[in-house]
């Protein structure tokens, strides 16, 4: 065999990668593909409709039940505790079991329970003992009971994530880390009387907006964004209170708080875009370079990804 199993578990299948390791007291049913390098530890059951990928942890205590798929480069941490069926009944076994996907390279905290039919997504990282009940978007962190969006994780390249931006005075703009995206200062005028923000469209702006939208009233546990466009290119100010926003060109990411309105964003097309942590006050001016066009919109992160490497 090209895969360890220790002479105390019971591994029925021969769907296993080579390097995969089986420890003791391991039980693995007949139906189940196992990818390589993987290492499942003591005390782990895995039913027969589970798909793991290559470079998997899964640590003691866990059981992995029809349904799950697991792609490569997945940590499921000690106790961790997947579901398969939203309304279980003793002797009673659904026509299909629900679906479970945990993407590749999230992590699962040790004593998080799962629900069924939720997606982890691509790089996220679910805390330890979160009980997670909604789907996960890609990158994000998540604690607590329910699970809720505390942060998003570091750059695919070690970039650090930004505190609040700092903009001189003298600068108009700046770039970040984030493949075209920029930092721009919009005019102020300041006098006994008050304060004003004024932006001329083709001068403070980079491009000519056709459309503006405000986004208000966000509990601070609800996140907005989550999607990149392919055309139309956005520019945010945030004009009251504050509002956090991760960009992500698929090499970098980066995490900036908008808190003035004299700062806007500048976010162009096949950048992916996420807000969250809004004050109770907040309001998010976004300015649009084109009108509401749905199919404009790439929602699904892989899918997003795919064309973002395509498009370089």
């Amino acid at each position: 065999m090209t895969y360890f199993v220790h002479p105390k578990a019971i591994c029925e299948t021969s769907a296993i990668g080579t390097g995969t390791r089986v420890w003791a007291f391991a039980h693995i049913l007949a139906g189940a593909t196992i990818g390589a390098n993987c290492n499942v530890c003591d005390h782990v059951f895995i039913e027969n409709d589970v798909v793991i990928g290559d470079n998997v942890t899964v640590k003691c205590g866990v059981q992995l039940w029809d349904g799950l798929r697991v792609e490569d480069n997945v940590f499921i941490g000690p106790n961790a505790t997947f579901t398969n069926d939203p309304f279980p009944r003793s002797k009673q076994r659904p026509k299909q079991f629900a679906s479970t996907y945990l993407r590749h390279g999230c992590s699962i905290g040790g004593n998080a329970t799962v629900l069924s039919g939720i997606t982890i997504g691509r790089n996220a990282m679910v805390g330890a003992g979160a009980v997670v009940t909604k789907s996960v978007p890609a990158n994000a962190i998540v604690r607590g009971n329910p699970a809720r969006i505390y942060s998003y994780t570091a750059s695919i390249k070690p970039v650090p994530l930004t505190g609040k931006p700092e903009v001189d005075d003298k600068l108009k703009s700046s770039s970040l880390s984030v493949q075209g995206v920029t930092l721009h200062r919009v005019p102020t005028f300041e006098d006994i009387r008050g304060c004003l923000v004024a932006a001329e469209m083709e001068k403070e702006i980079p491009f000519v907006p056709v459309r503006f939208f405000i986004v208000y009233g966000v509990p601070s546990t609800q996140v907005r964004g989550e999607h990149a466009h392919r055309k139309c290119h956005q520019f945010l100010i945030c004009i009251q209170g504050s509002v956090q926003v991760v960009v992500d060109d698929g090499n970098n990411r980066q995490e900036l708080v908008l808190d003035r309105p004299d700062v806007g964003l500048h976010i162009p097309p096949l950048i992916w875009g996420t807000q969250y942590r809004y004050s109770p006050n907040a309001a998010l001016l976004v300015f649009a370079s084109h009108p509401y066009e749905a199919d404009d919109y790439v929602r699904d992160y892989d899918t997003w990804l795919a064309l973002e490497k395509a498009g370089k």
